[in-house]
C-alpha cells in the first residue's frame, strides 16, 4: 500500500517513503547511526530490485529537525542514475525484496584553489621580515578565519577583502610594539581574484613597483587603497572602469604621469586621494564629472594648468585641496557657489587674479587657504554674521588696500594670516581680532593697530 514505510532490516535507519507508483516526499531517518554530513550536500536516492533500477530520486534539501532527525526532501523521478565525479558515501540498506542507496556528495566550504592560488603568488611576491603576518597564510582553505588579513564572501567563498594595514592596532601589531615594513612589489596574479571588492596594502613604506594594470579588470572593486608605499609608474589608463570603486588612495608613493582622462567615468568614486607624488600634467577639463565626489586631495603633486570650472558641478565635493602644485590661472568664480565646499586649499601654486568674493560670503567656508600666489586686487568686503572661518590664509600675495571692516562681525576667525601682503589701513577692533598676534599682519606696507604699533 502506498502509506506502508519501508523499513530496514539492519536497525541502523528507518526510512518513511512510498513505494513505486506512489508520490515520493519526505523520507525521515530516525536513527542516529549516520556520520555528520557537512554542508552543502548532493543527494540521490534509488530503488532497485534483484540488481533491476526501479527508480532514481535527487534529493532537492536536507534539514536537520533535531539532532537525530535529518530530514530529506526529494525532487520528483528522474529517468537515470545521476553520475557522481567527486568522492562519496554509501548507505546501502538490504530491504526484501527491495534495495535502498542513499548517495552523499560533500562539498566542504573553502575557497577555490584558484584564489587559493593567487593569494600565494601575491604573497611571493612580497616580503614581510618582522611581524609574520604571511605565516597565517597555510592551509587548504584561504577563507580560514587564520588567513591574515583575508576575507571571502560566505555565500561564493570567494576571496573579496584583502585588508593588510601597516600601521595598525590589531594586537600582533601592539604585541611587537612597531608598525609594519614589507618590500617587493604587487603582483599582477592579484587579478585573478575576480570577485575582489576591497584591497587595501596601505602604509608598509617599501613595496615598489607599478599598480598592475590588470586591476582596473576587477569590476567588483569598491576599494583601492595602496597609500603609504613606494610605487612607481602611472595610474592605470584605464581606471575608469572601475565603476563601483567609492575610494580610491594612492597617497604618499612615487607615482607619475598625468591624471587618466578615463578617471571622469568612475562613477561611484567618494574619496580620491592622490597626494605626495609625482603627478604632472593638467587635471581632466571634465573632472567635474565626478558627481559623488566629496574629497578630492591632490596636494603635493606637480599638476599644472588652470583649475576646471567643471568643478563647480560637483554638488558633493566638500574638501578640495590642490595645494604645492603649479597650478596657474585665475581662480572660478562658481567655487564660490558650491553649495557644501568647506575646505579649499590652493596654497603653493601660481594662482592669479582677484579673490572670488564668493568664497569669502560662503556662509558654509570654513577652511580657505590660498596663501603662496600671485593673487592681487583688494579682500571683498562681504563679510557677515554667519561667517565661520577655522582658518583664513591670504599671506604671500600682493593683496592691496585695507582689510575689510566687515571681518569684525565675523562669527568665528580661528586662525587668520594677512602677513606678507600690501595692506594699509587701520586694523579693525571686535572680537574675531582678540586672539590675534602681530605675526598675522606683519610684512606690510602700512598696516596699524592692535597687535601692531598705534596708528
Amino acid at each position: 500500500m502506498c502509506n506502508e514505510p519501508i523499513k530496514s532490516t539492519s536497525r541502523t535507519v528507518i526510512l518513511h517513503t512510498k513505494p513505486k507508483g506512489c508520490s515520493v516526499q519526505n523520507h525521515v531517518f530516525k536513527q542516529t547511526h549516520l556520520p555528520h554530513l557537512p554542508f552543502p550536500l548532493s543527494l540521490s536516492l534509488s530503488l532497485s530490485h534483484k540488481n533491476t533500477l526501479i527508480s532514481y530520486y535527487k534529493v532537492h534539501s536536507y534539514t536537520t529537525q533535531t539532532s537525530s532527525k535529518p530530514h530529506f526532501t526529494f525532487l520528483k523521478k528522474k529517468t537515470k542514475p545521476f553520475k557522481h565525479i567527486m568522492g562519496f558515501f554509501f548507505f546501502s540498506f538490504f530491504i526484501v525484496p527491495l534495495t535502498l542507496t542513499l548517495t552523499v556528495i560533500s562539498t566542504v566550504n573553502s575557497c577555490p584553489p584558484s584564489d587559493r592560488a593567487a593569494l600565494l603568488a601575491f604573497k611571493a611576491a612580497l616580503t614581510e621580515p618582522y611581524l609574520g603576518i604571511f605565516n597565517t597564510w597555510t592551509g587548504n582553505d584561504c577563507c580560514s578565519s587564520k588567513w591574515y588579513g583575508v576575507n571571502c564572501d560566505p555565500t561564493t567563498n570567494r576571496v573579496a577583502d584583502i585588508n593588510l594595514r601597516g600601521e595598525s592596532e590589531d594586537p600582533i601589531f601592539v604585541k611587537s610594539g612597531r608598525t609594519g615594513y614589507m618590500t617587493g612589489s604587487i603582483s599582477p596574479e592579484i587579478c585573478k581574484l575576480d570577485r575582489l571588492t576591497n584591497l587595501i596594502v596601505a602604509d608598509w613604506k617599501g613595496i615598489s613597483g607599478e599598480i598592475p594594470k590588470c586591476l582596473t579588470s576587477l569590476s567588483s572593486l569598491r576599494i583601492l587603497d595602496l597609500i603609504g608605499n613606494k610605487l612607481t609608474g602611472e595610474i592605470p589608463a584605464d581606471i575608469g572602469n572601475l565603476k563601483k570603486v567609492t575610494v580610491l588612495n594612492i597617497a604618499d608613493n612615487a607615482i607619475s604621469g598625468q591624471i587618466p582622462a578615463s578617471i571622469v567615468g568612475m562613477s561611484s568614486l567618494m574619496h580620491l586621494d592622490l597626494r605626495n607624488n609625482k603627478i604632472s600634467g593638467e587635471i581632466p577639463a571634465d573632472f567635474g564629472k565626478l558627481g559623488m565626489l566629496s574629497r578630492a586631495l591632490l596636494s603635493r603633486n606637480q599638476i599644472t594648468g588652470s583649475i576646471p570650472t567643471s568643478i563647480s558641478q560637483m554638488y558633493r565635493l566638500a574638501d578640495f585641496d590642490l595645494s604645492e602644485n603649479r597650478i596657474s590661472g585665475q581662480i572660478p568664480e562658481q567655487l564660490g557657489k558650491m553649495p557644501v565646499l568647506s575646505t579649499l586649499n590652493l596654497d603653493c601654486n601660481s594662482v592669479s587674479g582677484q579673490i572670488p568674493a564668493g568664497l569669502l560670503s560662503n556662509t558654509r567656508m570654513g577652511i580657505l587657504n590660498l596663501s603662496r600666489n600671485g593673487l592681487d586686487g583688494k579682500i571683498p568686503d562681504v563679510f557677515g554674521s554667519n561667517s565661520y572661518f577655522m582658518a583664513l590664509d591670504l599671506s604671500y600675495n600682493n593683496l592691496k588696500g585695507p582689510i575689510p571692516g566687515s571681518l569684525s562681525s565675523a562669527k568665528y576667525i580661528g586662525h587668520l594670516d594677512l602677513s606678507h601682503n600690501h595692506l594699509c589701513g587701520s586694523i579693525p577692533a571686535g572680537s574675531p581680532f582678540d586672539h590675534l598676534e602681530a605675526a598675522s599682519f606683519m610684512n606690510n606696507d602700512c598696516l596699524c593697530g592692535n597687535p601692531l604699533k598705534t596708528c
